[in-house]
């Protein structure tokens, strides 16, 4: 996509949204600018059904900035010389190509507000568009309820490179995860499991669960993650690839101790 044509669509984007919600839009002339616009509106708008003529421009945006970012697959990631249905993989995991990318939601499932938070719920709810939120608003409504920790639902993954998003929410552990936390966080992995297992799903990537702003230490999280996930693919014969993907040097070198890389 050239520079001349992201501008004008995130120019029509970012007005339309504006409109929407019956403000002026702002100065912003920049692509850089107004991408960081465009998704603090995203990022705050309700769930709620759009034009098709918005949604395609908003489609051919993300779809445009994903390719250029670069996809990857399972044979970019690095598989356990103990089992190779384990690997390992570092990297922005809305460009992963996989069939489920595992999302660490919160209880409302509806992904996160806070304009351009660096969290992976609001990457996955950004660059999927807008039609996520609708999807788990959609979800959640027929549920009733906030999603119970340690449990995980499946939507399209849009405009993602994966075909489906697990949802699973973690334990909020602030740093001090108790026994009750590590159930919960390793109930979070066979949730997800059991998920992709019925719907008949061949490789999923989780993220690392509960490790950002939940606050359970990586060096505590990685090993139930691993054990979980190993112990599930032993009592189950799926054909399921696992990707354990990680975004910094520190938590690669936790998982690459784990997987015996």
């Amino acid at each position: 996509m050239t520079a001349d044509r992201r501008t004008t669509l995130l120019t029509e984007l970012v007005r339309a949204l504006c409109l929407e919600r019956g403000t002026e839009p702002p100065a912003a002339t920049s692509a850089d600018d107004l991408w960081t616009v465009f998704r603090a509106l995203v990022n705050t708008r309700p769930p709620a059904p759009a034009d098709v003529e918005r949604l395609a421009m908003q489609d051919e945006l993300l779809r445009s900035m994903i390719e250029e970012a670069g996809t990857a697959t399972l044979a970019d990631a690095q598989a356990s010389p103990h089992d190779d249905r384990l690997l390992l993989w570092r990297g922005d995991i809305t460009t992963l190509a996989v069939d489920a990318v595992v999302n660490a939601a919160n209880s409302q499932m509806l992904g996160c507000w806070a304009p351009g938070h660096h969290c992976i719920d609001n990457a996955i709810h950004t660059f999927a568009g807008t039609q996520l939120r609708l999807e788990c608003a959609r979800l959640m409504r027929a549920q009733g309820h906030e999603e119970p920790t340690g449990t995980a639902k499946i939507t399209s993954a849009y405009n993602l490179p994966s075909r489906h998003v697990i949802h699973t929410v973690g334990p909020i552990a602030n740093g001090h995860p108790t026994d009750l936390h590590r159930r919960q966080l390793a109930s979070c992995y066979t949730s997800c499991l059991d998920l992709a297992a019925a719907k008949g799903l061949r490789s999923i990537a989780f993220c690392g669960i509960s490790t950002g702003v939940f606050g359970f230490p990586q060096d505590e999280a990685a090993p139930i993650a691993v054990e979980t996930v190993r112990t599930w693919l032993g009592a189950h014969e799926t054909g399921i690839r696992v990707v354990f993907n990680v975004f910094s040097a520190d938590d690669e070198r936790v998982y690459r101790g784990l997987l015996g890389l």
